[in-house]
């Protein structure tokens, strides 16, 4: 019976949930052995010399984000069988801490991105942007984009008679985008009175211009939160912290099938077709034109949602994200 080990530094965070738990089940009916563990942030060293026993125990050990300096990464290898290098965002820089700043493009943490790509079997990247920069130092690299079960979000057709409705789901440290958009949303709103901006969230903006509905997340209302609105919104700065982002709340509000606008960045422009199942908005003007098309429009918003369901259903189904890592661990373990 096959073994695999999931690392990460916390096992409730967002990407660890969707990128790593969700292969559990799939995991355990194939016949394989699971264990999920947390690694600690810190203690560099230590931390594999202290967990020898536990990296001999996998047959294929993943590490979701877990970076490794070159001394460790040559450590860790020496104590495991196979490893993957499991990774969703750009890690390889320090996020923004405010909206205007640029990410920390420290030479640490290249160096470590670039030490753990090589000591490793496979790097499983979130997508395009992500592989690329692995690409210098990876043996080998899969794109499995961050997928989802849009079986999970049962569309509830909010009516066009009903005040429109904008969502936004994240964690509090990504409400800084939010304020990209703040302008456009107040010109909207002296327009359309009735207009809301839902915050899917732990924290919410303090607005005086813009009609924030606070929605506090949990993951058993938060598809239920998403199908009740009309659109879907992500803007992003244009840098490299947010080009390495997966998109995913994209593919959330798609999965409800709620038109989107977005930031053409990343991985933004392949979950948004422009024109298709959302509009591309590269500037506040922009944000404005193409959502108050979508507030005037139930008939345009039904067509973009229709869209991005299909579009999500087809091109990140979590039943394919599952198979094809299943594949590359299966074809790890066998070597």
């Amino acid at each position: 019976m096959p073994s695999v080990m999931l690392l990460g530094y916390g096992l409730e965070q967002p990407s660890y949930r969707h990128r790593m738990r969700s292969l559990i089940e799939p995991l355990q009916a194939a016949g394989w052995q699971v264990r999920a563990e947390q690694f600690p942030s810190a203690r560099y060293g230590l931390r594999t010399w202290e967990r020898r026993a536990l990296l001999r125990w996998a047959d294929v050990t993943v590490l979701h984000q877990i970076k490794l300096s070159s001394i460790e990464a040559r450590l860790f290898a020496a104590f495991s069988r196979r490893r993957v290098f499991d990774v969703d965002d750009a890690i390889y820089v320090r996020k923004p801490r405010r909206l205007g700043d640029l990410p920390d493009e420290s030479a640490w943490r290249k160096q470590k991105f670039a030490a753990t790509c090589r000591w490793v079997d496979a790097v499983a990247a979130g997508n395009d942007v992500l592989a690329g920069v692995a690409r210098a130092t990876a043996k080998q690299i899969v794109v499995l984009p961050t997928s989802i079960d849009a079986a999970c979000y049962q569309r509830a057709f909010a009516g066009p008679a009903d005040p429109p409705t904008i969502a936004w789901i994240g964690s509090p440290e990504n409400l800084i985008y939010l304020d990209m958009i703040r302008p456009a949303l107040a010109r909207l709103t002296m327009r359309f009175p009735s207009l809301k901006m839902r915050v899917i969230c732990s924290e919410f903006p303090d607005w005086s211009d813009v009609n924030v509905e606070r929605v506090p997340w949990s993951a058993a209302t938060e598809a239920h939160s998403l199908a009740a609105a009309h659109i879907g919104v992500m803007p992003l700065t244009d840098d490299a912290w947010s080009r390495g982002k997966c998109a995913f709340k994209l593919l959330q509000y798609m999965a409800a099938a709620l038109p989107c606008v977005a930031s053409p960045v990343g991985a933004n422009t392949e979950a948004v077709l422009d024109g298709v199942n959302g509009f591309h908005a590269a500037d506040v003007d922009a944000w404005e034109r193409s959502l108050e098309k979508l507030i005037v429009s139930p008939e345009l918003r039904a067509s973009f949602g229709a869209k991005g369901r299909q579009h999500v259903e087809q091109r990140y189904a979590l039943s394919s994200y599952r198979a094809n890592y299943l594949n590359l661990l299966g074809r790890l373990a066998a070597t």
